[in-house]
């Protein structure tokens, strides 16, 4: 849509609405959908989406159910620039697809780590010393050395 760079929120839309300042509107058709292009008062604005890039619809019967839900029931259409072709695009986004994926892994390994903790915490027997667990791990490791060592390694 070529016709401004200015934009026009939902908020202001809205309230240009029931101010009745409206004075038209067209859809105008993109490849790959459809921008609306408001009239008020000598000015011509694109509306645009939250973070204010050009708004784009991609069905018609969505934009035009927005337009009809803030009270503009009165539009032209110029579908010159429209390419249906556009539309049948494949829109698969793996790479969000693999952030959720991870997103559910890391949850459920979270959960299995806070679980893990609470059953540590809540076990009634009573602490090893951390001397104590060293002094056995040496032990081990001793006869670990002394094992090797005697396969001939």
């Amino acid at each position: 849509m070529a016709i401004t760079a200015d934009t026009i929120d939902h908020v202001t839309l809205e309230r240009l609405v029931e101010a009745g300042a409206v004075r038209g509107a067209s859809i105008v058709g993109q490849p790959g959908g459809w921008g609306v292009v408001i009239q008020y008062g000598m000015t011509e604005r694109v509306l645009a989406a939250k973070r204010g890039a050009v708004r784009i619809f991609r069905k018609f019967e969505t934009l035009v159910g927005y337009l009809k839900g803030i009270g503009i029931a009165k539009y032209q259409v110029d579908a010159s620039q429209f390419d249906p072709v556009a539309l049948k695009t494949d829109r698969k986004r793996t790479d969000a697809a693999e952030r959720m994926k991870n997103a559910h892994e890391a949850a459920a390994y979270k959960g299995w780590l806070t679980q893990q903790v609470q059953e540590a915490i809540d076990d009634p027997r009573p602490s090893v010393p951390h001397s104590e667990v060293a002094a056995e791990w040496a032990t081990e490791r001793a006869a670990l050395a002394k094992r090797t060592e005697s396969m001939g390694r």
